[in-house]
This record gives C-alpha cells, sequence and structure tokens, in this order.
C-alpha cells in the first residue's frame, strides 16, 4: 500500500470501515448468486404421461394411521389433472375411495396391488384390486399386481406368476407386475404372464450423474435411462414395455456420483419428457408429491424427496425457463449481509491500526461466520424433519454458533498477530539502577518433593544475581521425606544469610499456602516480590534490567515467558518446549496489546504493595497466578510483558506429568471462571478487552471439551448407523460442513501463526502441534470437571524422570485416550463396511471421525515417544 493510501486511510477510518464493510456484504451476495446460478435445461411444454400417486399429506402416515381426507384426495387429483390424465397407485386398502374420486376427476388410473410376504394381506389386496377394477372399468385401465416384490426377494417368481395369472383370469384390464429393468432381463419367464411389461429406472440409484446442460450431449442420467429401456424393449420385442417408474430426487444423500438437488432433478426430468415424447415412450415420473414419511422405508434421507411437487403441494421447478436451486437466496444473502454489516464497520473502525489485508480478512471472517449462521438457521426447512430432528437440531445449533464463536476469537488473535503495524503495548529491558534506587525484591520458591539437586542448580543461579537488595526464601510444603528437603535447607545456609529456608508440615492450601506463609515473612524492606519454580534458572540480569518498570504507581506485575532448557537432544521434551512457546511468542502478546495478560507462578515479579492490598495469594484455586493477575487488573493495575528469556527450566518429565499440568490450569481457570464471572460479564474496573481476553480466553479448550462431548455423540451415532441403519440416518451436510471448516481453520491459524511468531523449524512445528493436540483429552476432562465440581488436588508436576517400566506401561497415562482411539477406528472400519463411498455425507463422516481420532493418536504417540525418550535418557 502506497504512503498516501495509507495516510487517507487513517484520516478517515470510519469512511474506511464502511466501505470495506461493504465490498464484503458484495462479495456475499456475489457467492450466493454464484452458488445458485440458473441452470438451462430445455423446456417443457405439454401434458406429462402419468404421475407415480401417494396421497399422504406432509405429516400424514401409513405407519401411524393417518391417511388422507376425500378433500385432501380430491384436491390432489385436481392438481395432478393440470398435469397429466394418468396416476398409478400402489396398494387397494390405502385410501380406496380414491378410485371414485379419479373417475369425477376424469383421470385413468393404473391400479395397483401391494404384494409382500404377508400372505394373508395379498389375499385382500388382490380381492380388493378386482373389485375395484370391475367396478371402475373406464377409470381403471391397468392393472400392477406387486411392485418390486422380486426386487425384494419377498416371494419367488413361482408365486408372483401364479398371483398374476389368477388376476388376469379375473378382470379385463391389461396385467402386469412393477420390477427394476434387470429383474426381467433375470427372470424373463414373468413376460409369459403379463400383457405388459413395466419397470422401474433410476440412473440415481446407478450413481450416475445428470450431467451438464451445458455441455453439449453430456447426459449421462438420460442415457442410463433410455439405454435400460431400450434393452428391455430388445429382450421383450413382442410385450410393450411402460415404464412404472422414473425420476430424480431433490434433496437427501448423495449416492456415489448422482447428487440430489432440485436442479438436477429439473435437469433430469425436462430431459426424459423431451427424450420419452420423442421416443414415444409411456411412463409414469415418480412421484407427484413428495413423502416424507418414506425416509423409514430404508432409501435414508432421500426417499422423501422423488416429488416434483414438495409435500405442501408447491412445484419445486417450472418446466419451462432457467432452474435456480434455491429460489430465495436472495433474502438469504442480503439477511447474511446485514447480520455481518455492523459488526463488519466496527471491527474495522475499531482496529483502524490493522493493515487493510488484515481488517479485510476478519471483515470477511465475520461475513462467513453470518453467513453460516443463516444458511444452518434456514437448512433445515429444505428437509421434512421429524421432531427428534428438531429437538437434535435444537441441541447441535448452539454448538455451532460455539464454534463459529471459536473461530472468530481465533481469528482475531490471527489477524492481530500478522497484520499489525506493530505491538501498541511494548516493554523491554531496562538500563539497570544504581544500588541505592533497586527496589529491595523478595524471592519466593515453592517446592514440594523436589529433587535437592534440582533445587540447589535453582539456589546457584539466585546467588548469582547481578543484584544488591534482594532476598530469597525456599518454602518447602509437606515433603516427607528428610532427605529431600534436608539437603536444600544445608546449602540455603551455606548460601549465607539472604537466603532463608522454611520447612512447612502440615500445611494447607498448596502452593498458594507456602507463598502466602513467605509473604508474612518476607523482608519488611521488601518492594517486590518475586516467584520462580523450584527448576529455573535465572540470568544474572533478571531483577537488575527489569525491577525499574517498577518505577510506574500503575504496574503491579512484570512478567517474564516461560522457557525450557536442557531439551534440543530429547525427542518428548523438544516437542514439549517449542508447544509452550507457542503461547509466550503469540497469545501474550495478542492479550498483552489490552493488558490482559495471563500472569504465571514462574518469573513473575509483584508489587507487595498491591499483593498484599488485594488479599495475597487466592487459596480456593489451583491457579492462584492466573487469579492474582485478573485480581490485579480488577484493583487497576497495568500489568507489564517483557518477552525476554531471563530463566529456563525444565520441561515436563514425561507424557503424565505433562497432562497433568495441563488439566490443572484447565481446572483452575474454571473456578477462576465460575468464582469471578461478574467481574467478567458485568462493566465494572476491568477494561471491554480485559473482561473480552478473560471470558473468551478458555474458549479454546471449551473447544476441546466439546471435541469430548461431540465424539461420544459420534460415537454413540455411528455405532446406531452401522447396527441398525433402519432407525439412524446419515448426519446432514448441514452439521458436517461447519465442522471440517473449523478443523482445517484452526490447524491452518495455528501452524500459520506458529511458522511467523516461533523460532523454530517446520518439524518442530509439526512435533509442537502433536504435542498440543496430545493435551486435548486432559484439556476437556479438567473444563468438565473444573464446570462441575468444587476442588481438586494439586499435583506438582514432576520434571525429573521417574523410573521407566515396560513399553505396555508407556500407555498407562492415556489409556482413555487410547480406547477412544480404537473406538472411533473400529466405527470409521463399520462405515467403510456399511456405506463404503456412496454417499457424500458417509465419506464426510468418516473423515470427521478420523479427524476426531488424531487428538487421541496424538497422546498415544505422544506417551510412545516419551517412554522412548526416557529409555534413551536412562
Amino acid at each position: 500500500m502506497s504512503a498516501t493510501a495509507v495516510n487517507h486511510d487513517s484520516r478517515y477510518p470510519l469512511l474506511t470501515a464502511l466501505v470495506l464493510a461493504l465490498v464484503v456484504a458484495a462479495m456475499n451476495v456475489a457467492l450466493w448468486w454464484y452458488g445458485n446460478l440458473p441452470h438451462g435445461p430445455q423446456d417443457w411444454h405439454g401434458k406429462i404421461s402419468g404421475f407415480s400417486l401417494s396421497v399422504f399429506q406432509r405429516y400424514q402416515s401409513p405407519f401411524k394411521q393417518d391417511y388422507p381426507s376425500d378433500d385432501d384426495i380430491a384436491a390432489d387429483l385436481k392438481l395432478l389433472h393440470r398435469y397429466t390424465d394418468n396416476v398409478r397407485t400402489y396398494t387397494m386398502q390405502q385410501s380406496p375411495q380414491l378410485y371414485q374420486l379419479a373417475q369425477k376427476e376424469g383421470l385413468k388410473v393404473m391400479a395397483g396391488a401391494e404384494i409382500d410376504k404377508r400372505l394373508d394381506n395379498n389375499e385382500r389386496e388382490i380381492a380388493l384390486l378386482i373389485a375395484k377394477a370391475r367396478a371402475y372399468p373406464d377409470t381403471i385401465t391397468r392393472v400392477i399386481v406387486g411392485n418390486e416384490v422380486l426386487f425384494r426377494n419377498d416371494l419367488t417368481p413361482e408365486q408372483m406368476m401364479a398371483y398374476l395369472d389368477r388376476v388376469r383370469a379375473a378382470v379385463h384390464q391389461p396385467v402386469s407386475i412393477a420390477e427394476p429393468d434387470y429383474i426381467w432381463l433375470k427372470y424373463p419367464e414373468l413376460a409369459d404372464h403379463v400383457d405388459f411389461i413395466t419397470i422401474h429406472i433410476f440412473p440415481f440409484w446407478n450413481g450416475v450423474t445428470v450431467g451438464s446442460p451445458s455441455i453439449r450431449d453430456s447426459h449421462p442420467a438420460l442415457d442410463a435411462a433410455l439405454g435400460a429401456y431400450s434393452a428391455v424393449r430388445q429382450r421383450f420385442p413382442y410385450k410393450s414395455v411402460v415404464v412404472g417408474e422414473i425420476g430424480w430426487p431433490s434433496n437427501g444423500d448423495r449416492h456415489e456420483h448422482a447428487d440430489p438437488s432440485i436442479s438436477n432433478e429439473a435437469i433430469f426430468i425436462r430431459e426424459w419428457l423431451l427424450a420419452a415424447k420423442q421416443e414415444n415412450i409411456d411412463y409414469y415420473l415418480l412421484e407427484a408429491f413428495d413423502q416424507p414419511w418414506k425416509e423409514n422405508l430404508g432409501e435414508g434421507r432421500t426417499g422423501a424427496y422423488w416429488g416434483i411437487f414438495n409435500a405442501d403441494r408447491q412445484p419445486k421447478f417450472p418446466f419451462t425457463g432457467p432452474v435456480t436451486e434455491d429460489t430465495a437466496w436472495p433474502w438469504k444473502a442480503i439477511a447474511a449481509s446485514l447480520l455481518a454489516l455492523l459488526p463488519m464497520i466496527f471491527f474495522a473502525r475499531r482496529f483502524s491500526r490493522f493493515k487493510l489485508m488484515g481488517r479485510f480478512f476478519f471483515a470477511a471472517l465475520i461475513q462467513l461466520a453470518c453467513g453460516l449462521i443463516v444458511w444452518s438457521a434456514t437448512l433445515p426447512f429444505n428437509f421434512y424433519l421429524s421432531w427428534i430432528d428438531w429437538t437434535m437440531l435444537v441441541l447441535l445449533f448452539p454448538a455451532q454458533i460455539a464454534i463459529l464463536a471459536i473461530l472468530l476469537i481465533n481469528g482475531f488473535e490471527f489477524t492481530e498477530v500478522l497484520w499489525r503495524p506493530k505491538w501498541m503495548r511494548h516493554a523491554g529491558m531496562l538500563t539497570p539502577d544504581p544500588p541505592e534506587k533497586q527496589p529491595f525484591v523478595s524471592i519466593h520458591l515453592a517446592c514440594y518433593n523436589e529433587p535437592p539437586e534440582m533445587v540447589i542448580v535453582t539456589l546457584d543461579s539466585l546467588a548469582a544475581l547481578d543484584y544488591q537488595n534482594y532476598e530469597v526464601l525456599v518454602i518447602d510444603n509437606n515433603t516427607k521425606d528428610p532427605a529431600v528437603w534436608k539437603p536444600v535447607q544445608e546449602y540455603c545456609e551455606k548460601l549465607g544469610k539472604r537466603f532463608r529456608f522454611f520447612h512447612l508440615e502440615p500445611w494447607p492450601g498448596y502452593k498458594a499456602g507456602a507463598l502466602n506463609f513467605g509473604l508474612k515473612e518476607t523482608d519488611p524492606q521488601a518492594d517486590v516480590v518475586a516467584v520462580i519454580d523450584a527448576d529455573y534458572e535465572v540470568r544474572a540480569d533478571w531483577l537488575a534490567t527489569l525491577t525499574g518498570h517498577f518505577h510506574d504507581p500503575k504496574v503491579a506485575v512484570v512478567q517474564c515467558p516461560q522457557a525450557h532448557r536442557e531439551f534440543e537432544h530429547n525427542t518428548f521434551r523438544r516437542m514439549t518446549a517449542w508447544e509452550y512457546d507457542g503461547f509466550f511468542r503469540i497469545g501474550m502478546h495478542h492479550r498483552n496489546e489490552r493488558n490482559a495478560i495471563i500472569q504465571h507462578g514462574t518469573m513473575t515479579m509483584v508489587r507487595r504493595n498491591a499483593l498484599e492490598g488485594t488479599g495475597g495469594w487466592s487459596e480456593w484455586t489451583i491457579c492462584e497466578d492466573a487469579e492474582l493477575g485478573l485480581r490485579l487488573m480488577h484493583a487497576g493495575y497495568d500489568l507489564v510483558y517483557v518477552d525476554e528469556l531471563m530463566g529456563k527450566g525444565l520441561t515436563p518429565a514425561d507424557f503424565k506429568a505433562y497432562k497433568s499440568q495441563r488439566y490443572r490450569w484447565a481446572f483452575g481457570a474454571m473456578q477462576i471462571l465460575k468464582g469471578r464471572w461478574s467481574w467478567m460479564t458485568q462493566r465494572g474496573p476491568l477494561s471491554a478487552g480485559q473482561r473480552f481476553h478473560f471470558l473468551t480466553g478458555w474458549f479454546s479448550w471449551f473447544a476441546d471439551a466439546l471435541h469430548l462431548i461431540f465424539t461420544l455423540m459420534a460415537l454413540f451415532w455411528t455405532a446406531g448407523m452401522v447396527a441398525y441403519p433402519q432407525y439412524f440416518s446419515l448426519p446432514m451436510q448441514l452439521f458436517l460442513i461447519p465442522v471440517i471448516g473449523f478443523f482445517f481453520a484452526k490447524a491452518i491459524f495455528g501452524i500459520v501463526l506458529y511458522r511467523a511468531r516461533v523460532p523454530c523449524s517446520w518439524y518442530d512445528t509439526l512435533m509442537a502441534s502433536l504435542a498440543s493436540m496430545g493435551l486435548s483429552h486432559a484439556i476437556a476432562r479438567g473444563i468438565l470437571h473444573g464446570l462441575t465440581r468444587e476442588k481438586t488436588s494439586f499435583v506438582v508436576t514432576a520434571k525429573s524422570r521417574r523410573l521407566g517400566g515396560s513399553n505396555f506401561a508407556a500407555f498407562a497415562p492415556v489409556r482413555e485416550e487410547g480406547l477412544m482411539a480404537i473406538a472411533l477406528a473400529l466405527c470409521i472400519v463399520g462405515m467403510a463396511l456399511g456405506y463404503g463411498t456412496r454417499y457424500i455425507e458417509g465419506t464426510l463422516w468418516m473423515f470427521i471421525l478420523a479427524a476426531q481420532s488424531i487428538p487421541y493418536v496424538s497422546a498415544v504417540v505422544g506417551a510412545w515417544i516419551a517412554h522412548k525418550a526416557g529409555d534413551k535418557a536412562g
């Protein structure tokens, strides 16, 4: 961008924001338009040969013994008579008044008897068929005995031929049986027992694509239908052939290459009508009206959508002119644009300091989210949903909103990190003060059952600080074995009076309790309290170059990043070290822009009077450090983040320790969320930016909890689809597409930010991602337990290597993750065997199951890497 453009942009931020929002909104409308471009199959004029007819209204079903009234049937027949002179029925016992009403309307009927394994019912159907054929000889012009009976293997050909012979002897009308084309070729002897041949042709169920009307001679489905018809005609040249069913669904599940849609239905039907007229083919379109109850017949969701008219008796498409897939798309596009317009303007105006590309990107993300909301809210109305479906929608729609919220929150971080001109709140190292101006610092080191040799390394680094005014308090709480804490006590005595050691046993409050004890023992002249973990080696200039920030009375905390050492040659420690680094290079800077960092319990310094004045360390939460930072912000203080590696500690020793630490953080986060809920949701001392970060900063962890819940639901539903496909249908794309999009977006955001901000190789980036994903289950448990429980144990993160076990024992810390991975793998296998790739929804569902398994597989792989790395270290 030129300097002139930048200057113009900064002088008129509101105008720029408005123009940007309108451009994105226009692009949204253009995408809706492009997705609903009208298709141009050839026009059809004239009568249709016939319709297959079920007269059940939208909410009626034979399974509920709920049948249409005479007025309903008469209205349907009157509507169809505008398009055809012939209809076909399938059963004699349901709506037997139809024949009288058809006679009154002047329609001809090809009457069908329902034949299946129920032999007694077959007799009733045949008797009624004969009676009606004799009663209405001018209305019932043809008779069908059985519909796809041999296709279903309900009866043998011999049984059906006997039925056919009986009916032919009893009525004057021509008699046939309706079967798919290949059944006639398989059982040619049937032709000797019928007066004409009735075939069903469905290129859709053969997985044949409709083709494109814009491409010359591209009519695969039509060619397949005409080929099937010609094969039967050639096999039985002495019999007339009627196409008893032919059609295309407007909605439902994709079948191999065949895609159900309104435009595809229109293209196929119009092409068939023109070809049938040219070839003089007698046919009945399947079917007149959508029949929602047919979803339960084994065809899946597709079974409900074969009608030329929808269940409300409205035509789905015109027979002339172009066909638009969704005629309501302009209203949906406008609704999505209006929903996004004000948020886009607000963002582009509020963050006018971001580069134009960043504002455009996030505005587009807002528009995408609003478009998905409108699409998700309106798409269900394209389906005939039961109350169970609607219940699931009501439950899952908020989950989709949560997914979009998480996506926007991650997208905001992505935008700010990549497209900020500079960090607005940047703090660095300062020139050291002379000794007489140095604040007095009391360094507190709380430890529990830590290896003495590790603590001694930390003490040596503290003894080497290039600083005059400080003390070190080592507070050992509840370590039982004197052989562990005594050496530390003795070493403190060797280091001199600046180092004081305290052993507390028993002592409540975990680490917070020990630190509160340290506050009481702090030298009265101390201005600053610094806290580090027992495994940290600090730089000699840590205090000298940072305590100067406390000359500003508004500053309560100076925080440095957690960093790690001795990981380079250990695969597990290396991947975890870089995983930690991501937050301090990305998330902490993002939060720091609004004075909303997460205070950590190591490499942190706190103004003493602010700490004591706000109540000390909170013992009601196991994340006392993060809670203190929030409390100090609430008191009006500033927290300073200095991204300098002033100290380095050890990573967790193994995967169990790694998981345990993250579980503790997630649990503690929920304690803080519950305990300080009013601070985050109500106006008060916290700024809007601080409330935003502390309310939404844990949304990514909520995504892990949602992932666990969704996975358990997916396992249950998949088991149902595999074992009881008649009751459990494939999930709609409505649920699948946003989930898949979120998975890809989150992965892309994370990797791009890592490459931009974290100084590691591609290999380390991918390994850090593996480590991060492997924590998902632990975080999910921490979130759910934190929301439902008050307290949990404070488990100290083991930093020194524990004695190794067998290879099998390596997976003990990830038993649950391993079981989840196995269960998901079995579900994928079951889906592959039961559904294959015939349905796009089935393929998408298998992809989602595979994606859901990634965190669990990552945990298992991470545990194995930790185990093998420990063996090598040993």
